[in-house]
C-alpha cells in the first residue's frame, strides 16, 4: 500500500501537479483571460450572425411585398387602360357625331352636298 501511495505521490510531482501555487495562480488567470476573449469572439461572432438573419429577413419580406404590389399593379393597369380605350372611342364616337351633325348642317345651310374628304 505505501508502495502505490508513493508511486502516486512521484507521478504527481513529474507530471506538474506540484507547481507553486503563484504559478497556477499566473496560468488560472492567463487561461480566464484568454476564455474572455474568446467569449467577446463568439459574441461578436453571434452578433453578425443574428444581424445577417435580420437582415435576409428583411429583404425576404421586402421581395414578397414586391410580388404583391406588382401583382396589384398589373390588375389595376389592365382595368385602366381598358377604361382609358373604352372612353377613346367614345370620343371618338362622339366626334364622328358631331362632324356628321356639322356636314349635315352645313349641307341644309348651303344648298350643295358634302364632299367627302378624310380628315
Amino acid at each position: 500500500m505505501w508502495l502505490g501511495l508513493a508511486a502516486v505521490l512521484g507521478l504527481t510531482v513529474s507530471t506538474g501537479c506540484g507547481q507553486s501555487p503563484e504559478d497556477s495562480e499566473a496560468r488560472l488567470a492567463v487561461l480566464e483571460a484568454e476564455g474572455k476573449q474568446m467569449d467577446q469572439a463568439l459574441d461578436a461572432v453571434e452578433d453578425r450572425l443574428m444581424g445577417s438573419q435580420g437582415r435576409l429577413a428583411m429583404w425576404n419580406e421586402l421581395g414578397r411585398r414586391h410580388q404583391e404590389v406588382s401583382a396589384i399593379q398589373c390588375k389595376v393597369s389592365d382595368a385602366h387602360l381598358a377604361a382609358m380605350m373604352k372612353h377613346l372611342d367614345k370620343q371618338d364616337q362622339k366626334a364622328r357625331t358631331v362632324k356628321q351633325r356639322n356636314s349635315m348642317a352645313s349641307v341644309l345651310t348651303s344648298g350643295t352636298a358634302p364632299s367627302h374628304r378624310n380628315n
